[in-house]
């Protein structure tokens, strides 16, 4: 088969290295330190860690393999790369919708991280100790206790900052005023980032990818050196296994390993994208997936080490109970670990936000570049300024980010990550696997690989894109389904409107499956044939699907 026509990236990196540290600043952000320790904590600890590491190597490694090589080989943004199978287009119409909705989210975060940055800039922690507004339901030193009295940390961050409601049964309330000007530096931020383009992004990458990982070894230190630390650390890694059994743990652990390693929605194909064409990304791919799993198992540490320390202040037996999940915890944990520490604590206080805020511009400078790359493909690299695409989305990302500044704002946030992007992202990976080594063809995909990093690829990962990968998830999916219950979050029920809502997210990143599908038949219906015929022309990769390199001819 020959193949021709692709179009060379306007931008590439500027060396192997700019490559690296952005995947990595792109792979090891919010999600593994943010989001790995609630959702661990959420499953039961120990339990949640053998199968995320389970998926680490058979999921995550061969995904993130595959899109790379996807991303080098056609220089092209996702939904371009997809060109392949146009039958299949949808999938990554729908992992664009899906980086939307997260980067929405993730900007939040960002914001919040950024409002605790300022407050650490006092002569006092805010979260050090307990304030007469406060009451009898603020306890130093317990995050809870019999007489449901809760931390300084608990308290500042519900109360202070987020001005949470119990339920969102009455609305969501009114936007926090101090919240929103965060959002707007975060926004703003994101923004000067990606008018830059990647030239910037890659400068900066040496600085994303490498001071998080100071940070976090101080804290690490501090944490195990807590009295009661071991124990917390203990449960973190001891399973209780018959929670193994349980299918929502492995729903948990896969959605996890698409959200540490930013897999199957769009950036990392994208980044790959303004690879050299002939890097041999084999050693990137191992250097990236260890450094994000030894993250996530650092921050597990932190957290768990505090909750120990915690659970032995306050005579609780059990880790699991000492606080209430979601992804509040690291706004709990942490906090609570650096009031503790003895010398200079504001210093550590906005050395870790600032950690958390840089990381948070790793993630979605990756999202945002990937929307703009798919904008560019598609209108065409002259049709409309950098500037004015990541203007364009910056207003409206800052406006829809606005809900989760609200008292309720956090019940929102764990609605959209569920039904816009974990659910959704499962069912798209599935399909993303099917693209590649099923309707493209593993054998042709591996040819392209060979041609472009001149490597045999080894049956592991020909086994995996095949049968395992897809078949594990498409397991996990299955029971997950059957087992689902109603959402809730901190164990609080949503209203019934809130579900048609999340289900209306996940129907809109889904129904790209069978209408992007519906498009490429039609686009056959002047081709002489039957319909079998037809279906297997819309399979065949465009007349534009190519190598990165422009006049290459590929035959397998």
């Amino acid at each position: 088969m020959e193949v021709t026509k692709a179009t060379k990236p306007t931008e590439q990196w500027d060396n192997g290295l700019e490559f690296l540290f952005s995947c990595i600043s792109l792979s090891v952000g919010l999600g593994n330190i943010w989001r790995f320790p609630y959702i661990a904590f959420q499953n039961g600890g120990g339990t949640f860690v053998i199968p995320y590491l389970i998926a680490l190597l058979v999921i995550g490694r061969p995904v993130y393999y595959l899109e790379i090589a996807l991303g080098q080989f056609t220089g092209r943004g996702v939904v371009k790369a997809f060109d392949m199978a146009p039958l299949l287009k949808g999938v990554a119409v729908g992992q664009v919708l899906a980086t939307g909705a997260s980067i929405t989210y993730y900007s939040s975060i960002m914001a919040l991280t950024l409002r605790f940055l300022v407050a650490s800039l006092g002569s006092e922690l805010p979260w050090s100790r307990c304030w007469e507004k406060w009451g009898s339901d603020c306890h130093d030193g317990s995050i809870v206790n019999a007489t449901g009295k809760m931390s300084p940390a608990q308290l500042y961050f519900e109360r202070e900052i987020l001005h949470e409601v119990p339920n969102i049964d009455n609305g969501l309330g009114m936007p926090n005023l101090d919240l929103i000007g965060c959002l707007a530096v975060s926004w703003l931020i994101i923004e000067a980032v990606l008018i830059r383009g990647i030239k910037s992004s890659g400068k900066a990458a040496y600085f994303l990818g490498v001071f998080p990982y100071v940070v976090l070894l101080v804290l690490l230190f501090r944490a195990v050196t807590l009295p009661g630390a071991m124990d917390g650390i203990i449960y973190f890694f001891k399973p209780q296994w018959r929670q193994l059994l349980d299918p929502l743990v492995w729903y948990a652990a896969v959605t996890q390993v698409f959200f540490s390693l930013a897999i199957c929605f769009g950036t990392v194909i994208t980044y790959a994208s303004y690879n050299n064409f002939n890097r041999n990304v084999y050693k990137d791919i191992v250097i990236i997936t260890t450094m994000d799993s030894c993250s996530s198992i650092i921050a597990g540490c932190i957290t768990f080490g505090i909750l120990g320390n915690l659970a032995k202040e306050t005579g609780i037996t059990d880790i699991g109970s000492v606080v209430k999940g979601g992804a509040g915890l690291a706004f709990i944990s942490y906090p609570e670990a650096i009031a503790r520490f003895e010398y200079v604590p504001q210093m550590f206080a906005v050395l870790f936000f600032l950690m958390l805020f840089v990381l948070g511009i790793g993630s979605t400078v990756g999202m945002g570049t990937c929307i703009l790359r798919v904008v560019r493909d598609h209108f065409g690299p002259r049709t409309t300024p950098t500037w004015a695409l990541a203007s364009c989305l910056t207003v409206v990302g800052f406006g829809v980010s606005i809900v989760y500044m609200t008292p309720g704002g956090q019940f929102i946030l764990n609605l959209v990550d569920f039904y816009g992007v974990s659910f959704t992202a499962l069912i798209l990976a599935i399909g993303e696997l099917v693209a590649v080594a099923w309707v493209y063809g593993v054998h042709r995909f591996c040819a392209d690989i060979k041609f472009m990093m001149g490597i045999e690829t080894g049956w592991y990962w020909r086994l995996c894109w095949l049968f395992i990968t897809p078949g594990l998830m498409a397991a996990v999916l299955f029971y997950m389904l059957l087992d689902m219950s109603p959402l809730t979050y901190k164990g609080v029920a949503y209203p019934a409107l809130a579900h048609v809502f999340g289900w209306f997210l996940a129907a809109l990143g889904l129904v790209q499956l069978p209408g992007w599908a519906c498009y490429a038949l039609y686009k056959q219906r002047h081709r002489p044939g039957s319909f079998l015929q037809k279906l297997r022309a819309a399979c065949q990769p465009t007349d534009t699907w190519g190598p990165a390199n422009a006049q290459m001819d590929v035959s397998s």
